[in-house]
């Protein structure tokens, strides 16, 4: 019951403050993003983080990263590989420097502070892709390129995780089988969304159900997501593959049409009040100095790292800028490896709340700055 009516107040809520930030000259969801901090324990207290609004989310972000894939052009994408890798490189190498150069200035030992330089090298695009849909820039260069890079910053950062468990955790990573994985894994995703997902979408749509084009690709979308987890890798690089498979088919416009309301109605505004509900406030100000170092540090390695890597394979400084602001976000993708850390051992309790800020506050940045990059 208690569900029902966060439910309630979530989908009210998050639809009242993107059409006030829409108003004030902003993208919708820089409003819900911040509604989700107001409502959430931080302030209001209105909605409590669950493990029913956490499945909740999850389908969200799968999902608005299936209509990224959905939306994105191949062709463009393949022809921004080299841009796409020097962003992800980029977007890496400076945060990863920065980051331990911050940690081990703030006192942290070694290991900590190499984990807050990989904490701060990851991405997530689902902000930014969110933002580029909004401004109907999903199609342009600087969107495919920073979808491309993200997909390289997830395999990097994970494998380098992996490598620095191995060196730090009690529990022995084998190296050769987490890249084994990742390669499997991009194998079987090209080969089912080349050749098995068209014919799957042929003969399942003649199905005398209702709704079986929409069911069939929701059955494709999951699919890719548990496979992409289980192979190592972040859920919604799977849902994005899913997306690219199913574009490519003549079920594109259906699938888009009829799955969207669904989402944008219900899973994708949880998504984005669950990330307000990781802020706490309790002994904030004790932390302020140090939140508004690391958040400078985290919003400036990502926009000179990823805009430097788009600079050097052709793009002018302005789509440079607009490329290295859409990499900003760390989401929910940084927030999962914060959680691994502090399990780890890689990160100390003292400095878990005020990393989960700083991504939030990333996060919050990233739509306002790409509107203002955009506009010009």
């Amino acid at each position: 019951m208690a569900f029902i009516l966060q439910l309630m107040v979530i989908i009210l809520s998050t639809k009242i403050a993107g059409d006030v930030s829409v108003r004030l000259g902003q993208p919708s969801v820089l409003g819900k993003l911040i509604i989700g901090v107001l409502i959430g324990p931080a302030v209001l207290g209105w909605v409590q983080p669950s493990e029913i609004i956490s499945a909740f989310s999850n389908i969200g972000v799968l999902l608005l990263m299936f209509f990224a894939g959905l939306e994105t052009d191949i062709k463009e994408l393949n022809n921004n590989r080299t841009s796409s890798l020097s962003v992800a490189v980029g977007g890496i190498i400076l945060p990863l420097l920065l980051g331990y150069i911050t940690g081990i200035i703030i006192g942290m030992e070694t290991a900590h502070a190499l984990f807050l330089g990989l904490l701060l090298s990851a991405t997530s695009v689902s902000i930014s892709v969110q933002t580029f849909k909004e401004l109907g820039q999903l199609q342009s260069r600087e969107s495919t390129t920073v979808l491309g890079a993200a997909l390289v910053d997830d395999i990097i950062v994970v494998i380098s995780l992996a490598v620095m468990m191995s060196f730090l955790s009690t529990e022995e990573v084998k190296m050769g089988m987490v890249i084994l994985k990742k390669v499997v894994f991009f194998a079987l995703v090209i080969l089912i969304g080349w050749k098995v997902v068209p014919w799957l979408m042929r003969k399942l749509s003649a199905l005398q159900v209702t709704e079986s084009v929409i069911s069939i690709g929701i059955v494709i979308c999951l699919f890719f997501a548990y496979m992409a987890e289980y192979f190592g890798v972040a859920g919604i690089i799977g849902t994005f593959a899913a997306g690219i498979a199913i574009s490519r088919t003549e079920f594109k416009k259906e699938v888009e049409k009829k799955l969207e309301p669904i989402a944008y109605a219900i899973f994708v505004p949880v998504f984005f009040v669950s990330i307000g509900l990781s802020v706490s406030l309790d002994g904030i100000m004790s932390q302020l100095v140090l939140i508004i170092c690391l958040t400078v540090v985290a919003i400036l390695a990502k926009l000179l790292g990823s805009g430097f890597g788009a600079k050097i394979t052709g793009f002018n400084w302005r789509s440079s800028a607009v490329i290295g602001a859409g990499m900003i976000s760390r989401g929910e993708v940084a927030l999962i490896i914060a959680a691994i850390g502090l399990e780890e051992g890689l990160l100390s309790q003292t400095y878990f709340t005020s990393l989960v800020i700083v991504v939030i506050l990333t996060t919050l940045v990233t739509p306002p700055l790409l509107k203002a990059l955009l506009k010009k």
